[in-house]
């Protein structure tokens, strides 16, 4: 079983937390699925959860390298220097990142729903979206690849893994996936 659910602002990528803050638990009520791969609890969007060990391990190990796609809202004006600086790679203090495919979208992505909370808006300092298509997934690495290069991320949601996109989910709904798109 293959479950893609949109993962809401503010929920955990676990199923239960001793702190009773919001958890899978909220969302998915079948047993014997676990998270193929995380999301921050502030990042939303796309996560996938299955009760197959061999296609969790799959989907989140590096060496397959599924490609995961990223829309980023980030603080100031994305110059071409900078998403140059993102498509090459950029140097983290845990080394440097792979390259990515990036570029500037120029507004939010189609059915992007409001937050809760909206993010912080600042009069002076505008917004952009970016998406981003990487090949790793290093802990919490789209914030810190994007404030490397001076924009940092004010909303970040994972549009797809692989085959597998967010689509019309609205957050907190999930769907099974069909089997074809499992093998791919």
């Amino acid at each position: 079983m293959l479950i893609a659910l949109h993962k809401p602002f503010d929920v955990l990528c676990q199923f239960t937390d001793p702190l009773g803050r919001t958890t899978l638990a909220n969302y998915v009520n079948i047993p014997n699925v676990y998270a193929a791969g995380r999301l921050d609890r502030d990042s939303e969007g796309l996560l996938l959860l299955t009760d197959d060990g061999r296609l969790a391990q799959r989907i989140s190990n590096p060496r397959h390298a599924w490609p995961k796609t990223y829309w980023a809202q980030v603080e100031g004006l994305p110059d071409a220097p900078a998403i140059a600086q993102l498509c090459k790679g950029v140097r983290l203090n845990d080394g440097p990142t792979k390259p990515a495919q990036v570029s500037l979208l120029d507004e939010a992505p189609p059915g992007v729903w409001p937050r809760n909370p909206p993010i912080r808006f600042r009069a002076a300092i505008p917004t952009h979206w970016l998406q981003l298509i990487l090949r790793e997934g290093r802990n919490r690495q789209v914030r810190r690849m994007t404030a490397a290069v001076g924009l940092p991320t004010l909303r970040l949601i994972r549009a797809a893994i692989g085959p597998i996109a967010l689509a019309d989910l609205q957050p907190g709904d999930w769907r099974e996936v069909n089997s074809a798109q499992k093998l791919l």
